[in-house]
C-alpha cells in the first residue's frame, strides 16, 4: 500500500471508531494528507469523500482530471465536471452511492476549514444528517508522524541548521544591514540549501524590535551590540512516490555581534535553561501542559514570568502550526512520533528580546532534537 492508501484505511477505521459515516475534505492540508494532492481553495467544488465503508471518491473540475487520475490510490473514484455542468449533481450521485441521501441518522464530518458555501451544499443534500468536524478523525492520525514525514522534517531541520550556521559565521558583516536585507538573505540561503520556499515570513528583529515576538522585519539597521532574534525555516518535499507533501523547518536563535547590553547574557542563559528543562521533560505519557510548565517555571523563578508572553510551542507537520499545542492547561498526552517546537522567550519592551527554538520529536523514551546548531549568542564562529 502507498502512504496515502494506508492513511485512508486508518481514516476509515477512525470513522468506525467514532460512529461517523462519511468524511468530506476540500483543498486543505487534510486533503493533501489523505491523497497527496495539493491545491488552493476556490469557488469550484473540489471535494474528497471518504466513507466508513467503500471506496473514496473525488468530485472535481475536469481541469484536474489528469492530475487526480495519477494519484497513488488504487481504489479512488473520480467524478469530474465541466463548467457547463452542475457540480452538485456529481456530489449527489456520490452520496447516493454511499446510501446517505436517504439515511435518517447519517453523521458527516467536514473539513474544519471548509468554506461555508460547500458545507451548506452538503446540508441541503443531507437535511437529516448530523454534522461534525473532520479533525475528530484526522487530528489523531496527523498528530503522529509516519516515517516518511519524520524523514522530511529531519531534512528541513538540517537545512535550517546550515543557514543558521552561515548567518552566525558572518559576524561583523551583519552590522549595517537592515532587518529586511538580512531576512531576504536568509530566504535566499534557505532556497539555495534545497528548500522549496520559506515556510513562513522570516523574522529578523534587532535591538528593541526583538521584544515583539512576531515582529515584521523592517528598515532598521543592525548595530553592533544589538541582540538579533532570527526565526526561520523552509519547506522541503517528502518522498511520497507520486503524491505531494512538504514539511517545514522552524528554528530560532538570538545572536549578538559585539558586546551585548547589560542584563542580556543573564536573560539569554535563563531562556536557554528554560528550553532545556522543557526538552528534558518530554517523554510519552507526559502532557503538553507539563512541558509548558517546565519552561515557564524556570523563567518565573528568575523573575521574568510576565515577560514570557506566548505558549512554549506548537506542533509541526504539513502546517507550520498544528496540534499538539504546548500551552498551559493542555492535557493532551505526548506520544511517539509527535513533532513540536520548544521555544520559550523573554521580551523586555524597549530593550531586547530573546527566544531559542528547536523542533523535537517524541521518541519511545524521550525526545530527539531536529536542530543542532549552537544555542549561545556569540557570532563569527
Amino acid at each position: 500500500m502507498t502512504p496515502f492508501e494506508r492513511r485512508i484505511v486508518a481514516c476509515q477505521d477512525r470513522l468506525a471508531n467514532v460512529g461517523a459515516d462519511l468524511l468530506v475534505c476540500f483543498p486543505s492540508p487534510n486533503l493533501t494528507y489523505l491523497t497527496g494532492f495539493a491545491e488552493s481553495p476556490s469557488e469550484r467544488h473540489l471535494l474528497l469523500f471518504v466513507p466508513r465503508d467503500g471506496e473514496p471518491a473525488i468530485v472535481a473540475p475536469a481541469m484536474y482530471e489528469t492530475q487526480l487520475a495519477s494519484l497513488p490510490i488504487a481504489e479512488l473514484q473520480l467524478r469530474c465536471w465541466t463548467d457547463s455542468d452542475d457540480p452538485l449533481e456529481g456530489v449527489g450521485r456520490v452520496l447516493t452511492d454511499y446510501s446517505l441521501e436517504e439515511a435518517d441518522e447519517a453523521t458527516v464530518l467536514v473539513d474544519d476549514r471548509m468554506w461555508a458555501t460547500f458545507t451548506q451544499d452538503l446540508r441541503d443534500l443531507l437535511p437529516d444528517a448530523a454534522f461534525g468536524l473532520a479533525s475528530t478523525v484526522l487530528e489523531p492520525l496527523r498528530i503522529r508522524k509516519d516515517d516518511v514525514e519524520l524523514t522530511a522534517l529531519r531534512r528541513a531541520g538540517e537545512l535550517a541548521d546550515h543557514v543558521a550556521l552561515e548567518i552566525r559565521r558572518r559576524g561583523e558583516e551583519l552590522v549595517g544591514m537592515t532587518e529586511s536585507e538580512l531576512a531576504a538573505e536568509i530566504d535566499r540561503l534557505l532556497v539555495a540549501e534545497g528548500g522549496e520556499e520559506p515556510a513562513f515570513e522570516t523574522i529578523v528583529a534587532a535591538g528593541p524590535n526583538g521584544a515583539r515576538p512576531h515582529h515584521h522585519s523592517s528598515s532598521r539597521q543592525i548595530e553592533a551590540g544589538d541582540p538579533i532574534v532570527l526565526d526561520f525555516g523552509a519547506f522541503v518535499p517528502a518522498d511520497l512516490e507520486a503524491g505531494t507533501g512538504r514539511y517545514p523547518g522552524d528554528q530560532t536563535r538570538t545572536i549578538v555581534v559585539g558586546d551585548p547590553p547589560a542584563e542580556y547574557e543573564r536573560v539569554h542563559d535563563i531562556v536557554r535553561e528554560a528550553q532545556q528543562a522543557a526538552i528534558d521533560a518530554v517523554e510519552p505519557g507526559v502532557t503538553a501542559g507539563l512541558i509548558d510548565r517546565a519552561a515557564r517555571s524556570v523563567i518565573e523563578s528568575a523573575g521574568y514570568g510576565d515577560a514570557f508572553v506566548h505558549r512554549t510551542g506548537h506542533g509541526v507537520g504539513l502546517e507550520v502550526h498544528e496540534p499538539p499545542y504546548i500551552t498551559a492547561g493542555n492535557d493532551r498526552e505526548l506520544e511517539p512520533g509527535m513533532v513540536f517546537s520548544v521555544e520559550p522567550g523573554i521580551y523586555l519592551e524597549g530593550e531586547f528580546g530573546v527566544r531559542i527554538e528547536d523542533l523535537v520529536e517524541v521518541t519511545e523514551d524521550g525526545a530527539d532534537r531536529l536542530n543542532e546548531t549552537p544555542r549561545g549568542w556569540e557570532t563569527g564562529l
